[in-house]
């Protein structure tokens, strides 16, 4: 309950992230989840009982669950054509590096200490964004003129053109605004079911392949394989995680135009099912007393090729996939749908893999 409470409260911030976004811009909304973050933080670290630790938990899903909509947009927003794909992929680089780093200190202090080190990037981000101007898009869109000018002569430079830029802005926010507004049923029309379809399988292929199993119990897989080489799986397998993660992140944000999107699909998701089978293999000699000696290797070697392969594809390919395939006027209805969707399956992972576990760690 407690692993899987955190995606809980994210799908609650997906779905309502889109409206909050829209309503006090993009920098209210990440001021909002920035304090659900630090109030969940502190909850557990306060914690007496399971109640406060759910609470914290639960909390800190919902900020992250409007993190996870609200910050890929302000990146769209704010960058030049030319630098946008490179900062959108740059996003789930720094993702994946604050998740090695948690791994990394969490070999070294308690879980408590360990969530107040969780303050520290939501104290920054609560001070940054008053040194940053508000999207010159959501500035534009709500009638802000004079500020949308500034935001963006601020973001280009005091000596850039920003003639032309600020002209494609405001016509994009007038087609925008011509559009019909969409809503959710409007996405099963024939027209746009294709695309609907296409974002919503990736983002289930994504979370149950079981990628949220796989990292909220790493140390517990690891450690249940066993000793080897004089320390224990469990710790030496988690620095073998978090270390793994961002050297195979980067490789993959340097192929992702050099190769395209499918290739690293197909790549991805074959390394992640010959992980998973090295794993339950692991488990299954072990249940059986076979070969000893190969289930530390397996356990360890499984996982690790898991994260790899998830990491230069599976991990970001679909969110820059659904990026491109909406057309403009159901973009946001539907993120918000695979949003949704993505953190309801990570949900359904997180939940049972530690029954699945006990009842059949094969």
């Amino acid at each position: 309950m407690f692993g899987s409470i955190l995606t809980i409260g994210a799908m609650l911030g997906a779905v309502t992230s889109g409206r909050i976004a829209d309503m006090i811009g993009r920098k209210g909304a990440m001021r909002l989840s920035a304090g659900f973050c630090i109030t969940g933080w502190l909850a557990v670290y306060f914690s007496k009982g399971a109640v406060s630790l759910d609470i914290g938990r639960f909390s800190t899903g919902y900020g992250i669950g409007v993190f996870s909509y609200v910050v890929p947009i302000f990146i769209a927003e704010i960058a030049p054509k030319n630098l946008r794909g490179g900062l959108t992929t740059l996003n789930q680089l720094m993702i994946v590096t604050g998740s090695s780093v948690a791994f990394l200190i969490g070999t070294i202090i308690p879980w408590r200490e360990l969530a107040l080190t969780g303050l520290v990037p939501c104290i920054f981000l609560f001070v940054g964004l008053c040194f940053i101007p508000e999207s010159p898009r959501w500035l534009a869109k709500v009638g802000q003129n004079k500020e949308f000018q500034v935001a963006l002569r601020k973001l280009r430079g005091k000596g850039a053109d920003i003639t032309q830029e600020a002209a494609e802005i405001q016509m994009y926010i007038e087609t925008l605004q011509s559009l019909p507004k969409t809503r959710m049923l409007d996405l099963f029309k024939p027209k746009y079911i294709r695309s609907v379809m296409i974002g919503v399988a990736l983002m289930v292929f994504q979370q149950f392949g079981g990628i949220n199993g796989i990292s909220f119990y790493a140390s517990e897989t690891f450690a249940s394989a066993e000793q080897f080489t004089g320390l224990s799986s469990g710790k030496a397998g988690t620095i073998a995680y978090a270390c793994v993660q961002v050297p195979i992140t980067v490789v993959g944000a340097m192929l992702m135009d050099k190769s395209g999107r499918r290739p690293l699909i197909v790549v991805s998701a074959t390394g992640t099912f010959l992980g998973c089978f090295m794993s339950g293999t692991s488990f299954y000699l072990k249940e059986h007393n076979l070969l000893p000696e190969w289930v530390p290797i397996l356990a360890v070697g499984g996982v690790l090729i898991y994260v790899a392969s998830f990491s230069i594809g599976m991990g970001a390919v679909p969110w820059v996939i659904m990026s491109e395939i909406f057309p403009i006027n159901i973009k946001g209805v539907a993120g918000s749908l695979v949003v949704l969707v993505n953190w309801l399956g990570a949900w359904a992972v997180s939940y049972t893999f530690n029954f699945l576990m006990s009842w059949s760690s094969s």
